[in-house]
């Protein structure tokens, strides 16, 4: 569990990335939790946008990306979700 404290740090380092997935009309699929275990293994912090053909509801999708991904939701805003999953690089030193 991300304390509020890495919350805020890891927002701050969210806001310069761009969001490198889309979630559009296919919605979730494997490929997708396959694909962004692989971003959060080299990243550790991952932007994603979902897109409005998205038929999903925000929580819902926000949910399932961190129960199929094992990563941690670090903020939702709007159309677009954070996600955080430590690797055993420890690339990000949190606070």
């Amino acid at each position: 569990m991300l304390s509020g404290k890495q919350k805020r740090y890891l927002r701050s380092l969210a806001v310069n990335e761009k969001a490198i997935f889309q979630i559009g009309k296919d919605g979730l699929n494997d490929n997708l939790y396959k694909s962004l275990r692989e971003a959060l293994l080299a990243r550790e912090l991952v932007k994603v946008s979902v897109l409005k053909t998205c038929e999903n509801d925000m929580n819902e999708i926000a949910v399932e990306l961190c129960a199929n991904t094992g990563a941690e939701l670090v903020q939702t805003i709007g159309k677009t979700l954070v996600l955080y999953k430590r690797s055993k690089e420890n690339k990000i030193i949190l606070p």
